[in-house]
């Protein structure tokens, strides 16, 4: 019998439903562009498709905007989830700075833009949910409900692992900052450190590499979540023209559950042994190190003092070395109880950008930054992560990242300056910190 179509008037329809697990990259390749994943070490693993709404916003307010927008995109709705990580959330980021995508490779990315994934699989603790979402005027619930049993039929049966790709290999890589000029914008900004303009500044530099085959879209997230399963995982392609801005950062910037805040302090680096004696010798050297726990400490003060207009506490666990595959990080947790309902973007809005990426005080630091560094961010060090209608989300920063198309990737990479800061060091800290994604571009015979 024919079904009567829904008369609701509701923007958003959602329906989810569970099904037999597919393989993950063959999930990826059977759904069309633009795809979205998120994963982080307490979140679900989300892979999403098309884009049911599309949210973008620019200038100093995107913030707020996107604020807006989502609260109007999920304002009323009719949605049947089933549990709650099927739920419909919004997926995207912002530029690290107002006008920060105007050049190569960033054209393609808007200074913000989240989208309502048409199609998106969960895979969550409590099984692998399909949801599918539609919104506008045009939004039928049948239309959604024959979509997902639709999907559910196609995607349950890619049961099988594709054969993997190899590592694509790098014919030929191009830096942004020579070895010279790094050095004269690291002693510049030392300088002004010591002169007391700033307390400390963070400056990255860009690699360019062109690859030998098709860069493995699947398959690298698949290495990057074997190799980095306690990091922020995620992969936004702005629309479909073969550009994806991807990564595996150690960097919460915040998360929110009712009024229950989480954020990290992430600042203080070095390298790993290659031996555990020396492993462990390399993290007590950083716990020890005067250069690295200051850096730290201005970090995990700076955040505490961003939470404390919005917060009815605030606590910090002990400073602790965070072991990753290829450095060692200083990290500080940080939880906070609201003084009232907020909204996760407010949070977003406050704590970025951390010193950990920007500098302090934050105005002079991004001055410096736009001064010294001889290319446009873009999303790099910039908040990504994900939105729900009662306002609460998780957002990463985006570090240890790169944009990739067909035959290309820009890589990311940047340190924080202070006052006894080496150039040579930190060059050396640069090159360690395009490793998680550097590895996964090259061929074993690079390696």
């Amino acid at each position: 019998m024919k079904r009567a179509r829904s008369t609701s008037a509701s923007p958003l329809v959602s329906r989810a439903t569970g099904i037999d697990a597919p393989a993950f990259a063959a999930a990826f390749d059977a759904l069309p562009a633009p795809r979205t994943t998120w994963s982080a070490p307490d979140d679900a693993l989300v892979l999403g498709s098309g884009a049911a709404a599309t949210l973008t916003a620019s200038g100093t307010d995107r913030f707020a905007e996107i604020r807006a927008k989502t609260d109007a995109l999920f304002g009323s709705g009719d949605v049947h989830a089933g549990t709650e990580a099927a739920r419909p959330r919004i997926f995207g980021g912002f530029a690290f700075h107002d006008g920060g995508c105007g050049g190569d490779p960033w054209k393609q990315f808007p200074a913000a833009r989240f989208v309502l994934p048409r199609v998106q699989i969960t895979f969550a603790e409590n099984g692998v949910w399909l949801t599918v979402n539609a919104a506008g005027a045009d939004a039928s619930a049948v239309d959604v409900e024959d979509r997902l049993a639709r999907e559910a039929e196609r995607l349950s049966g890619l049961d099988s692992e594709p054969d993997r790709p190899p590592r694509p290999g790098i014919t030929e890589s191009r830096r942004t900052t020579s070895r010279a000029a790094w050095r004269d914008s690291v002693e510049a900004a030392v300088d002004r450190i010591r002169g007391g303009d700033l307390q400390k500044v963070v400056l990255a530099q860009a690699l360019e590499v062109d690859l030998a085959a098709d860069f493995p879209r699947a398959a690298t997230l698949e290495r990057l979540a074997e190799k980095y399963p306690d990091c922020h995982r995620y992969w936004f392609e702005p629309a479909d023209t073969g550009a994806a801005f991807f990564g595996a950062t150690p960097e919460r910037l915040v998360a929110l559950r009712g009024r229950t805040v989480e954020t990290d302090a992430l600042a203080g680096t070095t390298g790993r042994g290659e031996t555990p004696a020396e492993d462990e010798w390399l993290a007590r050297e950083l716990l020890d190190d005067d250069k690295n726990v200051h850096e730290h400490e201005l970090v995990a003060d700076t955040v505490r003092e961003q939470l404390e207009p919005f917060a009815a506490s605030i606590s910090a666990g002990d400073r602790r070395v965070r072991r990753l595959a290829t450095v060692q990080h200083l990290h500080t947790p940080i939880t906070a109880e609201l003084n009232a309902d907020r909204h996760v973007l407010e949070l977003v809005d406050a704590l970025h950008p951390t010193p950990a990426v920007g500098g302090l005080p934050p105005d002079r630091a991004l001055e410096t930054i736009h001064e010294t560094e001889p290319f446009d961010r873009g999303w790099y060090a910039a908040p990504v992560g994900w939105i729900d209608a009662a306002g609460n989300g998780a957002f990463a920063v985006a570090i240890r990242s790169a944009v990739a198309t067909r035959r290309r990737a820009t890589l990311f990479a940047g340190v924080g300056l202070v006052a006894d800061s080496d150039p040579d060091r930190e060059w050396d800290e640069v090159q360690l910190k395009y490793r998680p994604i550097l590895d996964e571009l090259e061929s074993a015979s690079q390696e």
